[in-house]
């Protein structure tokens, strides 16, 4: 499939072809929402934690006699059934991530690419090279109506570019290795550079 490739101030650069191994498969939503989740699990801290019965401060004294009282039985005050007691099964500090084979992620990327080609989100530009200047950037990126993009560059990101992408909402950089099916997925515009092109061609295939 070839696209026609364009500039940041919109005039046209020639065009590309894009191989259809990346960006002409049919997508598929199961293989997306798996690769997805995968992310979101690993990216999860897990750092949640409440107190158990053996860690809240209370005496182990028992709180009144096992008979005669004509209540139910109660060993101590830090049971869960008291306020103030432990809490029963509550959270713990654990990983949420799990495992998902590198073949698959990569199939997951190939489909992210895939559906914002199929959706007709996806841009090429020539380079994203700029000269430091937010302002000139925004006007360039509002003319091009992009409200919410990522752009995925080569192996290295332009440092200028990087600067003066890094107060425009909506608008965020990234290299080749660093692309991912969740921040594909979430933007509205996919602008890929002719080096990123390369660079993703050569690291899925």
């Amino acid at each position: 499939m070839k696209l026609d490739v364009i500039k940041l101030d919109g005039k046209k650069a020639g065009s590309v072809e894009l191989s259809e191994d990346l960006f002409g498969l049919e997508p598929r939503a199961d293989i997306l929402h798996r690769v997805v989740r995968w992310q979101r699990n690993n990216a999860q801290a897990g750092t949640h934690k409440v107190k158990t019965r053996s860690e809240v401060k209370y005496s182990t004294k028992k709180i009144y006699r096992q008979k005669g009282t004509g209540g139910a039985r109660h060993g101590a005050r830090s049971a869960p059934i008291f306020r103030g007691g432990g809490v029963y099964k509550g959270p713990v500090v654990r990983s949420h991530g799990h495992d998902l084979p590198k073949k698959f992620r990569k199939l997951g990327l190939r489909h992210a690419l895939s559906a914002k080609a199929a959706a007709g989100e996806l841009v090429i530009i020539e380079d994203a090279a700029a000269d430091g200047k937010t302002a000139a950037l925004a006007k360039q990126v509002k003319n091009l109506g992009w409200k919410r993009a990522l752009v995925i560059d080569g192996a290295s990101v332009n440092e200028e570019f990087l600067k003066a992408s890094a107060n425009i909402d909506g608008l965020d950089i990234l290299p080749t290795m660093g692309a991912n099916v969740y921040d594909i997925l979430k933007r509205d515009t996919l602008v890929i550079t002719k080096a990123g092109v390369e660079a993703l061609e050569a690291r899925l295939k």
